[in-house]
């Protein structure tokens, strides 16, 4: 299986990797997230503004400490609403390692990620954000990422919205995966959404 863009090996499991996700509201809506590995740690949270002024088109991706590890950031304009993620706290004239934007397929709910110095590898993104229903897919189709809702492990609840899982496999960054999380739901915010089927793939048990 092709692991993928590598952001931050320290994020690149050598076994699949369960993280939940909360976003909250401790900056501006639809910005705030805090993920945590299954023993609770803090692994990833998001800062919206950070050191210098931040647009609502620019986010940043920090680890447990505050260390940035990714900026994604919206380009304008963009026809197909494309996002940019760059290494670290993105600086200006330094160039994107990966772009995402709609699928421009009529009739497709969906999202392409393009690896920008390796124009051979690419993702798919399909499925209801809204939902908490999504996978990230490699070429070969193969599920690299997925989101889904969270279950409550003692009462079998099904949790919140604001509560959700991401599952990794192995080799593939979990600092990518969580920066392409933080475009899905800039896109989800912006209507995105609601102009999709609510399923593009069967209905299965994860």
């Amino acid at each position: 299986m092709k692991a993928g863009l590598g952001v931050n090996g320290e994020y690149i499991f050598e076994q699949e990797k369960h993280l939940t996700v909360l976003k909250t509201s401790l900056f501006f809506a639809n910005d705030g997230f805090i993920v945590y590995d299954c023993k609770g740690q803090v692994v990833f949270r998001v800062d919206s503004y950070g050191p210098a002024p931040r647009d609502r088109g620019q986010l940043v991706l920090m680890d447990a400490h505050g260390r940035c590890l990714l900026t994604v950031r919206k380009k304008r304009p963009s026809l197909h609403q494309r996002w940019e993620g760059f290494v670290g706290d993105r600086s200006e004239g330094q160039k994107p390692i990966f772009s995402v934007k709609r699928s421009s397929i009529i009739g497709r709910c969906g999202m392409i990620v393009e690896v920008l110095n390796n124009p051979g590898e690419e993702y798919q993104i399909e499925g209801n954000f809204g939902q908490r229903k999504c996978r990230i897919m490699n070429a070969g189709k193969e599920s690299m990422a997925e989101i889904r809702r969270k279950v409550d492990a003692s009462t079998n609840v099904v949790l919140g919205k604001d509560v959700f899982s991401l599952s990794l496999k192995p080799g593939f960054d979990g600092a990518f995966a969580m920066g392409l999380v933080l475009v899905i739901d800039q896109i989800s915010g912006d209507d995105y959404v609601k102009n999709c089927k609510a399923e593009v793939f069967p209905t299965t048990e994860y």
